[in-house]
């Protein structure tokens, strides 16, 4: 047994805790859990878990759908909503087959193969993301089943980007959701509230990738906790609202060799390097070929293609908010502050998914010395199409049908998710555009019903 492990048998017997959860994703980013007795750990630990991975979104076909949970103890913490009368832990798993090789479709897994192969080159990969998120009025939720009754969400206030409001609901509900995130370990950058009425933004410090796609699912549903204690609903939702932002979740990244960072050259333009030049010219060719993953939904689309500073073409630039990725200001002096901003992903991503296929695209660049286009030094959004193709910028792609069109033709994609993940991903997500593409919506009747 580890000392990890050990760890947590300790932990779990001082503080009296009578439960411990036991979180993995499905393919679609899905938390998904099953609690265990104190008595049943030490077992989860050498044997794991077994479950049925055929009843989880992807994970395995009805004839291979043994599955086992094997918790990682460097995971443990404490559920601070549960409160001192009822302490529950939980950890995040890894997904085995029986036998204990890992299971191909465990979106963890994913990104864990994909962060060997940068290993094996020497880099590690760190992201820090900005999570935003909407804080909606229960009004107009059915108490039994959450559905929305009526035209359309209520926003819990009326203010926009930095407000302070006083005795606000955003201020009381970022003040509890900062200090119970920090309560299980994540250490919280910024939180603010945002564009949209009602719209918030919490950023985390950056951390490894794994480390930071676990947290991202803790975050979430802790948000989701804390707006139930208020009485309000939070919502991931990419594009709630007609006529205000979407929720993204921009993410910075960065690659380090050992101690150093190497997207820093001193000297160099915006102090980035070569390697760092390649990265984002990774990430800009492959770019469409990822969008379907880190834009999952038909509503993803609505925030791409809406403005609000969402990115919609396909683009680099120095501080330029238009552009997909942008490197920010360096900071002198500190050269661990080089990175570059990817800007398409929303906060409904699974950030396993999204995070090893940004990581694979930004690698192919280096691997094959992608050279690192022109420069958007103007407001992309405001060029015309003669301009953008005379730059030869490309459009991100408009739907969620045409983003599936692209990525089933791509290689980067098959390789990085595997077969598994990567056809069902592919048959999940044309269920949902065939299911939308067959709706008929307000907007149809109140435009056509009476003028036909």
């Amino acid at each position: 047994m580890s000392r990890q492990e050990e760890f947590v048998l300790r932990t779990v017997e001082d503080r009296e805790v009578r439960f411990i959860r036991l979180w993995f994703t499905d393919v679609l980013g899905g938390l998904k859990s099953v609690a265990v007795v104190p008595a049943e750990l030490e077992g989860a630990f050498s044997e794991g878990i077994g479950f049925d991975g055929s009843s989880v979104e992807g994970l395995s076909r009805v004839y291979e759908a043994d599955m086992v949970l094997k918790p990682d103890p460097s995971t443990f913490s404490l559920l601070p909503w549960r409160g001192e009368k009822e302490p529950t832990g939980r950890m995040f798993c890894d997904i085995n087959v029986p036998g204990g090789e890992p299971a191909q479709a465990d979106p963890r897994n994913v990104l864990k193969r994909t962060l060997a192969k940068a290993a094996e080159k020497g880099f590690s990969f760190y992201v820090h993301p900005e999570i935003e998120f909407y804080l909606f009025k229960t009004d107009n939720l059915d108490p039994g089943t959450g559905i929305l009754e009526g035209t359309k969400p209520i926003p819990v206030d009326t203010a926009g980007y930095f407000d302070h409001v006083n005795g606000g609901t955003a201020n009381d509900f970022r003040r509890s959701a900062v200090t119970m995130l920090e309560a299980m370990g994540l250490s919280v950058e910024f939180s603010h509230h945002e564009a949209g009425p009602g719209q918030n933004e919490i950023d985390l410090r950056y951390a490894d990738a794994l480390t930071m796609a676990d947290n991202i699912m803790t975050f979430r549903s802790v948000i989701k906790e804390v707006a139930i204690s208020q009485g309000v609903y939070a919502s991931f939702m990419p594009k709630p609202l007609n006529d205000h932002p979407g929720s993204g979740m921009h993410t910075h990244v960065s690659l380090f060799e050992g101690e150093n960072n190497a997207f820093f050259e001193p000297g160099a333009m915006y102090q980035l390097s070569k390697t760092g030049r390649q990265f984002i010219a990774g990430l800009l060719t492959h770019a469409a070929e990822l969008t379907a993953v880190t834009n999952q939904h038909v509503n993803s689309y609505k925030r791409l293609w809406t403005g609000h500073e969402a990115p919609s073409y396909i683009s680099w630039g120095h501080r330029n908010r238009s552009a997909l990725v942008r490197v920010p200001q360096y900071n002198s002096g500190k050269s661990s502050s080089a990175r570059i901003e990817y800007r398409a992903l929303d906060s409904s991503a699974n950030p396993y998914l999204s995070y090893a296929l940004m990581l694979a695209a930004g690698l192919k660049g280096i691997e094959e010395g992608y050279e690192l286009p022109e420069e958007a030094e103007d407001n992309v959004w405001q060029l015309s199409d003669t301009e953008r193709r005379a730059m030869g910028i490309q459009a991100l792609p408009t739907s969620l049908s045409h983003a599936l069109e692209i990525m089933e033709q791509s290689d980067l994609v098959a390789e990085t998710l595997g077969e598994e993940v990567f056809d069902f991903f592919l048959r999940n997500k044309r269920r949902e555009w065939n299911d939308y593409r067959a709706q008929v919506t307000p907007f149809e009747l109140s435009k056509h019903f009476t003028s036909m």
